[in-house]
């Protein structure tokens, strides 16, 4: 089995080390990862400019573009064959809710979702105020645990899977919790400033306010402890409103 390995913490991040060894006890894992983080770049793909990947020893390699550039690469580059499995993580940070619009790790699932390849983006809520002494054994444990019962049940095409763990020792999560996506609101915040040269610069993005505590949902479940696994799928068609839009009169001259 050949599994395909990224993230968007980059290539030196101790989560994709954690997540690589682990792996390794499904097949060969081949690591492709950003040179450098790429945290909140969501499904991004480099158009303008070109990609540059370096040998970082043996089927490890880092990439200069997005986290859904090297899932791109991967699947079609560098890897000997299309990979079975892709796995983008562990993210240091959850993404919860709707951290999965922004999130550059989800966006790597889904670049392999879209391609009909099995996914999973793994997360650890680890703060960066912490010290660097995370669980991510726990993570790492985790995403195998899911991996293998994926293995077993496959998905339907295209529906990948967000993991967010604890960050503490496994002994200390209940399990794993299949959760819907709840709301993760954060603080509107754009600081304006002045580089030295006296040229205005904002820097966009406040403290997160809290998450949906609504029964079920992940955030729900993982302020009581637990992981959370949620199935995802790149189709953001709202069919309940397919017939009201419909139904507008939108032809020239109100004319259908």
């Amino acid at each position: 089995m050949l599994l395909l390995l990224s993230n968007d913490d980059g290539i030196e991040a101790p989560g994709l080390d954690s997540l690589a060894r682990a792996l390794a006890a499904l097949g060969r894992v081949i690591v492709v990862a950003p040179t450098g983080e790429r945290s909140a770049q969501s499904h991004a793909l480099t158009m303008h400019e070109p990609l540059r990947v370096y040998d970082r020893g043996p089927d490890r390699y880092a990439c200069s573009g997005q986290p859904a550039d090297c899932v791109y690469l991967g699947v079609h580059q560098l890897c000997p064959v299309r990979p079975d499995l892709v796995v983008a993580g562990i993210n240091r940070g959850s993404n919860l809710g709707d951290d999965i619009h922004y999130s550059g790790t989800v966006g790597a699932a889904e670049e392999a979702a879209l391609m009909g390849i099995p996914a999973l983006s793994v997360s650890l809520h680890a703060e960066r105020s912490q010290a660097p002494d995370h669980h991510w054994d726990s993570a790492a444990t985790l995403a195998l645990r899911v991996l293998r019962a994926l293995l077993a049940d496959p998905l339907p095409p295209r529906v990948h899977l967000n993991l967010n763990v604890p960050d503490r020792p496994l002994h200390q999560i209940p399990g794993i919790h299949a959760a819907s996506l709840g709301r993760r609101d954060y603080a509107p915040l754009v600081a304006e400033n002045r580089d030295p040269r006296g040229r205005e610069y904002y820097w966009v993005g406040g403290e997160p306010l809290g998450l949906d505590q609504t029964e079920g949902t992940d955030g729900f479940w993982f302020d009581q402890g637990w992981a959370t696994l949620t199935p995802l799928h790149p189709d953001l068609t709202h069919r309940e409103s397919m017939g009201r839009i419909g139904a507008w009169a939108l032809g020239p001259e109100g004319h259908r």
